[in-house]
């Protein structure tokens, strides 16, 4: 596997930087525009103390030079003038660097803080087919990492590139004004470290990208073996699952260790060029001065120095910055994609919501497909009265969980589907899903207690209603053992079955108390003994409440008023249990073969 996955990343096109969407980053930063322009000015202002720094270092070297050397005398006065000048211009250039950097600080959290509540806000506006076709994993990711890397970028890059510029052109001009043979040999030596640079971060990023593909591979490794350990073990796949791990470890280990080895070589290249440069100036200086130049001094010497350090400086900005902004653009790209996704119709002007409820539901001449030129529910039409228990059964696919979909409008359909004779379209899709209580079969416990988890989004709920409809669902017992009672946090360590993770889901439904209810196989992970217990709370949640509930065991829906058997997204039968048996049809060839084998 780890092959074919290198070939195809050492084969992917260099990516490259879309200023389309840096351009919206920028508008959607403009109102930090000015605390940027600050920012960025006091980045500048930082630069040139710079500049100015090893210039008056160079006429202390010249008096010290002066006074000791030649000996010609100091000029204490003039001395103490040049140094008090040099300690402002350092201080100055810290105090507005740090300036600068706390802006930029401010703004980068502003902006990350309003991507990610924009984003947010976003989730519950797009509509719910964009989660079909969009994994969860892609949507953290725009929400985590891709804000980060703009989040990085901004605080790194956008004042600090302002002010590497300036310092690149002011100490080109320094050098140049100086000295210019001394400035060539800064700048040659310079540019030839960052080349080399450049040929070692070739050579390595392809290590690099391997690193990251071994990650990714070991991370799924890790995740499916631990999350399914019971069946690794149970099937004697512990071997070669080890074997699989060592690979992939191996594989990590020396793209790791290839890719650090050559990264590691960037600094004592770049030190070992920057030393090399002091050498040539201090050579080339000595020469000129003991061959009676007047052009070149001591202080030539050390300032010098500090240019060439300098010099450096602003180049590895540029690279950096260049490489970020590539990242930013990539990562601004995925986040303005989301963002500027359709978002469901605004629903503001629609005022109607129902008081009060009596339950009665009519889907008329229902057609809906996922996909636009795939249509699964065919004409679908069934009247329901109120405090009817309906049930709709069907092989897997049939469009049962679809239909309960539509009727809360978490999809919209053609056709129409009224409650109480008001189309549910006429009302705020909250609104509509505010009248539902939902047990599904997958179950939804946060971080928090078990009471947290109970109540969620419910208030002035007291203890005596958790209790009796923990009671009512078979948790009083445990709940009753647990150290803190309702009180207790939800962790790993609770070792919850999932049995008891559907119980307490059905409690926090019950605690709702909507006027409509849907199970959607909602006792389909729980034991028999405690299926009977569920059922038995269930018949008394829904005396008197409509009610939709699916269902592949289907003993489990003897009871329902009325059983709508589905097949291809066609309703072809209806009726009790009782009469769908006397019809002996599709419904009564799903129950018997349920008790096929008994």
């Amino acid at each position: 596997m780890p092959g074919p996955m290198m070939r195809k990343i050492n084969n992917m096109p260099k990516e490259k930087t879309d200023f389309k969407s840096l351009g919206k980053l920028i508008v959607f930063c403009k109102k930090y525009l000015p605390l940027v322009i600050i920012a960025i000015i006091f980045g500048i202002g930082s630069a040139v103390c710079s500049i100015i720094g090893p210039e008056k270092i160079e006429n202390i070297t010249n008096q010290l030079y002066a006074a000791v050397v030649l000996p010609l005398g100091l000029d204490m006065g003039e001395f103490g003038k040049v140094c008090i000048t040099l300690v402002i211009i350092y201080i100055i250039g810290a105090i507005i660097g740090y300036g600068s950097q706390f802006l930029m600080a401010t703004v980068t959290q502003a902006v990350s803080k309003k991507l990610r509540s924009s984003i947010n806000k976003k989730i519950s506006k797009v509509p719910l087919n964009y989660f079909d076709t969009t994994t969860k994993g892609d949507l953290l990711s725009r929400v985590t990492n891709d804000v980060d890397i703009i989040s990085q970028t901004l605080s790194s890059s956008t004042a600090n590139l302002i002010s590497a510029l300036t310092l690149f052109i002011g100490v080109v001009i320094k050098m140049f004004t100086n000295n210019w043979m001394l400035s060539l040999i800064t700048i040659g030596t310079s540019l030839f470290g960052f080349v080399f640079m450049g040929i070692i971060l070739r050579f390595s990023q392809k290590y690099f990208n391997r690193k990251q593909v071994d990650l990714g591979i070991m991370d799924g490794q890790i995740e499916e073996v631990y999350t399914n350990h019971n069946v690794v073990s149970a099937f004697g796949g512990k071997k070669s699952e080890i074997k699989k791990f060592n690979k992939t470890n191996g594989d990590l280990y020396v793209d790791n260790k290839k890719s650090q080895f050559l990264s590691g070589m960037m600094m004592p290249i770049m030190n070992f060029v920057g030393n090399f440069s002091n050498v040539l100036i201090f050579i080339v200086c000595i020469t000129l001065i003991l061959n009676g130049s007047k052009t070149v001094t001591p202080g030539t010497i050390s300032s010098f120095i500090l240019y060439a350090r300098l010099f450096s400086q602003p180049l590895s900005t540029f690279a950096q910055s260049m490489t970020s902004l590539q990242q930013t653009s990539a990562a601004s790209r995925r986040v303005f994609e989301f963002l500027e996704t359709e978002e469901m119709a605004n629903e503001d002007e629609k005022t109607f919501k129902l008081e009060t409820v009596k339950g009665n539901v009519e889907f008329k001449h229902v057609n809906f497909g996922y996909l636009s030129n795939k249509t699964i529910i065919h004409d679908f039409s069934a009247k329901l009265s109120a405090g009817q228990k309906v049930a709709i059964v069907g092989p897997t696919g049939a469009g049962k969980t679809t239909i309960v979909n539509l009727l809360m409008r978490f999809y919209e359909c053609n056709g129409d589907i009224t409650i109480d004779g008001v189309s549910t379209k006429d009302m705020k899709r909250e609104d509509v899903q505010g009248l539902f209580d939902m047990i599904l079969q997958d179950t939804w416990l946060f971080d928090g207690t078990i009471r947290e988890n109970l109540v969620f989004n419910q208030e002035n709920v007291s203890d005596e209603k958790l209790y009796k409809v923990c009671e009512a669902v078979g948790l009083k017992h445990f709940i009753d053992t647990l150290p803190q009672g309702f009180d207790t946090m939800l962790t790993d360590n609770l070792n919850l079955s999932e049995g008891q993770k559907q119980q307490l889901t059905i409690a926090r439904a019950m605690i709702k108390d909507s006027p409509l209810l849907i199970l959607d196989e909602a006792t389909s992970s729980v034991d028999t003994r405690t299926e009977l217990i569920i059922q038995e709370a269930m018949d008394n949640l829904t005396k008197g409440r409509t009610s939709f509930v699916i269902a592949h065991r289907l003993s489990t829906i003897k009871n329902a008023d009325t059983i709508l058997v589905m097949k291809d997204g066609d309703i072809i039968e209806q009726g009790s249990h009782s009469e769908l048996l006397a019809k002996n049809g599709f419904y009564a060839e799903l129950y018997n073969s349920q008790f096929a084998t008994t």
